[in-house]
């Protein structure tokens, strides 16, 4: 339990304590913005190989007993997180890393960023969330919570990266756009335009949700997803 709290901890500070301060700044100015996003990504993703590792060694601590209710709606939670995490994956988006010049675009916000400009993060959250109401051991806990407080802090780590960066088209996106979702659309600030999302990203959606469903959980976890 030592190994997953520690790689989680890894994977949370070296989000909040360099990426999301000055500190990623300096980094860049010493080593360039390429080798930096080359590390960032390697440490990421050293981070999440070696909470899975733990999590997988770590023994079972049960602190509740999931109702069924909560398995059922778990399944719920996880395709709507799967399906905001296709589509932010698929949709340009001035807060995604490396697509920062799409501020300055004639129309900054489209599609699934009219409801939120942080699906993907947004898709995590409902993905975790889910897990944690599936599960009720101390090792998702600390697996899946971690997953779901970065999702919830990101945002404000990333609006104020981009703030910094470029103060005026900033202001404009963000004017446009809330981080959470349908804020703006409620607020009039911008429109439900469904068109702009199109029929093909949510069909990609429910077909990756099915594959995970039917079988790359079980392939890769040893659990069905109807078993949880």
């Amino acid at each position: 339990m030592i190994s997953l709290l520690l790689a989680s901890g890894l994977f949370l500070g070296i989000h909040i304590f360099v990426s999301g301060t000055s500190l990623r700044g300096v980094l860049v100015g010493a080593i360039g913005e390429k080798a930096y996003s080359g590390l960032f990504a390697l440490a990421s993703l050293g981070a999440i190989v070696w909470m899975s590792i733990a999590y997988g060694a770590a023994p079972y601590q049960e602190i509740w007993i999931p109702e069924v209710w909560a398995r059922h709606l778990t399944v719920i939670l996880v395709f709507v997180g799967v399906m905001l995490v296709v589509l932010g994956l698929t949709t340009k988006n001035p807060t995604s890393a490396g697509q920062e010049g799409a501020l300055s675009s004639d129309e900054p916000a489209q599609g699934i960023i009219r409801i939120t400009r942080h699906p993907f993060l947004w898709g995590v959250v409902f993905w975790a969330a889910g897990h944690l109401l599936a599960r009720g051991d101390l090792a998702s806990i600390l697996l899946f919570g971690t997953f779901l407080l970065l999702s919830l802090i990101g945002p404000f780590l990333i609006d104020g990266k981009r703030a910094r960066r470029d103060p005026g088209a900033w202001a404009r996106f963000a004017a446009i756009t809330s981080w959470v979702p349908f804020a703006a659309i409620a607020s009039g600030r911008t429109a439900l335009r469904l068109g702009e999302i199109g029929w093909w990203r949510p069909l990609v959606g429910i077909v990756v949700y099915l594959l995970i469903a039917l079988w790359a959980h079980e392939w890769l976890f040893g659990v069905p997803v109807m078993a949880m």
